[in-house]
């Protein structure tokens, strides 16, 4: 069953994309700010009660409505299942974006790509070489993909529709919380996606390895990941410019300063094609995990 609400989200949500970039983002923002405002008093067990308003209340809910619909009729569960993915996975805009990005770039059009990506990322990109935009273009490709599809994908084949919105909605709360040394409301949602994340992760870099160049994605995740900032952002951007044989990372100006990023990948630098590759890669992944999952449907049939 959950293969076959995984087939038809995604066929909904490449069908009928959604009108917002993040629909669930936007509609959960407000209420993760209240909780912030209404129960950050500065402890750690204060982030521990107002993640458990905030993330488990709502997968809670998810969850045992979705057991009552399986127990009810399969077919209404399955449906639960499809708009719930619908509303949870970020499926609709990445490739197109990336897409735009990489036509941009191939006609030479320099300041148009740089908006893209402005509008996309937030990125200031004013002074963007053009590949300075590739490469952070792909950057965005694969992290996108692996926090919008590929992790929710994963916690939806372990806990059903609950697992995939526990994931986005941890994820949204750790980027919408930053960590503040002088207080540790936050480091709770932090510890919880790190917790979340780890095994995604490490799936979603293998998937670049398997259909990618595999040596040269195992290489760079195993000598490069650790120097990146986040190392789990590392694995996934090292494990993917492996795979395309590009170079990623490399010191960037942000807000008028040169920032340090370590070099990702190896190979040639990062251009139009390549951003169209790393689409390409993502959607290999994606149909590599469909796959998996319809061979452990099958097995499980065949086993009953």
């Amino acid at each position: 069953m959950n293969f076959i609400a995984l087939i038809g989200a995604l066929a909904l949500t490449y069908y009928r994309p959604h009108q917002r970039p993040d629909w669930l983002k936007s509609v959960f923002l407000p209420y993760a700010h209240l909780l912030e405002r209404n129960f950050n008093g500065g402890k750690r067990r204060h982030g521990l009660i107002a993640w458990l308003v905030g993330v488990f209340l709502p997968v809670l809910i998810v969850g045992f409505a979705y057991f009552v619909l399986l127990e009810i009729n399969a077919l209404l569960g399955i449906l639960f299942g499809v708009v719930s993915l619908y509303l949870i996975l970020r499926f609709s805009h990445f490739s197109q974006r990336a897409e735009n990005i990489a036509n941009a770039l191939r006609d030479r059009n320099i300041d148009q790509a740089r908006a893209l990506l402005h509008q996309w990322e937030g990125a200031e990109s004013a002074n963007y070489t053009s590949a300075e935009v590739a490469r952070i273009s792909i950057e965005t490709t694969l992290r996108r993909a692996h926090h919008g599809l590929f992790g929710p994908i994963f916690w939806f084949v372990l806990l059903g529709p609950a697992g995939a919105l526990l994931y986005r909605l941890s994820h949204i709360l750790q980027l919408e919380w930053p960590l503040e040394k002088t207080n540790p409301f936050h480091q709770f949602s932090h510890q919880v996606f790190e917790w979340l994340d780890w095994l995604p992760t490490r799936v979603t870099a293998g998937g670049f390895a398997v259909v990618g160049d595999f040596e040269d994605a195992v290489y760079c995740w195993r000598t490069q990941a650790e120097a990146w900032k986040d190392k789990a952002i590392g694995i996934i951007l090292a494990s993917g410019a492996g795979a395309l044989g590009v170079r990623l990372g490399e010191p960037l100006a942000f807000r008028g300063i040169l920032e340090f990023r370590p070099e990702l990948g190896l190979g040639d630098e990062a251009d139009a094609d390549y951003v169209q590759s790393a689409v390409g890669l993502v959607w290999r992944v994606l149909v590599l995990m469909v796959s998996l999952l319809l061979l452990l449907t099958f097995a499980h049939w065949l086993g009953n």
